[in-house]
């Protein structure tokens, strides 16, 4: 077998932060600039087949890695939301799934992924103008893998009264009481909180 050696390494066009790395003279893979150091990638570096393949999946991950964080940073998303979106990307390119897990770890550690900011976000966020109930918000933040302690200490600074009058404020010229009072319910609200509240409004 020929000899491997990388010749080469040259700042990618499309990111600055990735360098394009040759073998041979021949293009073989890209690696972010921070793993070039963490993994000694040189010029001039004689390799094996078994170190070309490892690095490789370096590149691999390091692509991975980056696409999540970047989609991470759109907004708050809670881990299983990660995990889910990992997971359709390993599937779809046939990668390892060990890197959903690993990714993980590295954007937690970072703080990029933290289910407890992700729930105060989300509970500060949801219909803020239209209002909701905290039976709603719990149901959502469950669906979305948060855990019931993050949930509970997350919900204990929510006033359903607030939010009801929100939606009253909205609402109250399409609905009168009755109608009112059903809307609310369906919405997870408590019914008598709801009709003492609404009763309360008055028609103006």
């Amino acid at each position: 077998m020929d000899e491997l050696k990388i010749t080469d390494i040259r700042q990618a066009v499309k990111n600055e932060n990735r360098v394009n790395v040759f073998v041979n003279s021949k293009y073989s893979f890209s690696l972010d600039i921070s793993q070039v150091v963490d993994l000694g990638v040189k010029k001039g570096m004689a390799i094996s087949s078994e170190q070309l393949e490892e690095l490789k999946k370096a590149s691999e991950f390091g692509k991975l890695y980056q696409r999540t964080l970047e989609w991470t940073l759109t907004r708050p998303h809670s881990e299983r939301e990660v995990n889910d979106y990992l997971y359709k990307k390993v599937f779809e390119r046939k990668l390892d799934k060990n890197y959903i897990e690993l990714i993980i770890e590295k954007l937690k550690i970072k703080k990029y992924v933290d289910d407890e900011s992700f729930a105060r976000w989300y509970a500060e966020n949801r219909f803020v103008k239209k209002g909701v109930s905290r039976k709603r918000l719990r149901m959502e933040l469950m669906k979305k893998g948060v855990a019931s302690e993050i949930i509970d200490s997350v919900l204990d600074v929510r006033n359903d009264e607030e939010e009801i009058k929100k939606i009253i404020a909205k609402k109250r010229a399409k609905y009168d009481d009755e109608k009112l009072i059903q809307y609310l319910c369906r919405q997870g609200f408590d019914y008598q909180l709801t009709q003492e509240i609404v009763r309360s409004c008055g028609t103006d």
